[in-house]
């Protein structure tokens, strides 16, 4: 298995503006880390202000595109109740271009009602529609950014139709970015996964229950007939501080136990931050992505990239 990569996951809806999601991106790029991700949310979650408010994610991500150099940038997930899929396989494409080749597109089905009612998003009342809807929109997503140039793409769905669509732009990357789909649903999302993903992630779960959900993907994967590699990845909470004090004192920042972090996340000093991602390596993952949920301590980052990287191999 190859070193394990570090990524950083922000959750700007909490709280952030463009210029703190730069600062952090920036950190996170002469830090060496592997990506800078965001989610897609327009509504705060839990007991925070979230000012100054929401940020588009993909109006953030072609920001960064151009504010950085070598660091990929993406979505962890894009959300599809947000946006019609041929609007936003231009965007993507656009940012990528912009990037010079760095976005990765996590994409997932929408699941917070509250924030589709408070923006006037209508929201599919069922589950199944809206896997239904998001399945067409990998189909549709994907047929655009493969169709070659100077041929049309069309498609004809039950709840999505496009007719002689010129299926431009293309992305820098060939045949396309990254497809990441991510989830710990036992039977569709792994089979979506299987055809369409380039990286399946398992948000917020035990080592165990990650190392299970690998392998029902796996299993699609093989069941699938499926050739192309799979990168296998995992998304935790991070608390890392250099003793007891400076781990209390982050967890308290962001209105967290340290017990319950450390049962459910990352956390601890730096040895035992290495030792839970050798956790999630013996169970599979290839990437993990550190969920900074204080993006005012950019120090955070720096004890990772300094004390916990080396220890990763």
């Amino acid at each position: 298995m190859g070193r394990m990569r570090l990524r950083i996951f922000t959750e700007p809806q909490q709280g952030a503006s463009y210029d703190t999601l730069l600062a952090v991106a920036k950190a996170a790029e002469d830090l060496r880390f592997d990506a800078f991700f965001r989610s897609d949310h327009y509504l705060k979650m839990g007991d925070v202000d979230g000012l100054p408010g929401p940020t588009d994610a993909w109006i953030t991500l072609a920001g960064l595109a151009r504010e950085t150099s070598r660091i990929r940038l993406g979505t962890l997930m894009t959300a599809a109740t947000f946006r019609h899929p041929g609007p936003l396989a231009i965007s993507v494409a656009q940012v990528d271009r912009m990037s010079g080749g760095r976005v990765e597109f996590g994409f997932g089905a929408g699941w917070y009602e509250a924030e589709h009612a408070a923006y006037g998003i209508p929201f599919p009342a069922s589950a199944r529609e809206r896997f239904d809807r998001y399945e067409e929109q990998l189909d549709v997503i994907t047929g655009l950014w493969s169709t070659p140039v100077g041929e049309s793409f069309r498609y004809e769905g039950r709840h999505y139709r496009l007719t002689d669509a010129p299926a431009l732009p293309k992305p820098v990357q060939a045949p396309r970015p990254p497809v990441l789909i991510g989830g710990t649903g036992p039977k569709r999302t792994p089979r979506l996964a299987a055809a369409h993903a380039d990286e399946y992630n398992v948000p917020f779960s035990s080592a165990e229950e990650t190392a299970a959900a690998f392998g029902r993907t796996r299993d699609a994967v093989r069941a699938a007939g499926r050739t192309a590699p799979m990168v296998y990845s995992a998304a935790q909470v991070l608390c890392c501080g250099a003793d007891d004090a400076e781990v209390a004192r982050r967890a308290a920042a962001i209105g967290r136990d340290v017990d319950e972090l450390k049962a459910n996340g990352l956390a601890g000093t730096p040895a035992e931050v290495a030792d839970k991602i050798g956790r999630f390596a013996e169970a599979g993952a290839e990437r993990m992505y550190l969920q900074v949920l204080d993006l005012s301590d950019l120090d955070h980052l720096e004890l990772v990239a300094d004390k916990v990287m080396p220890q990763l191999g």
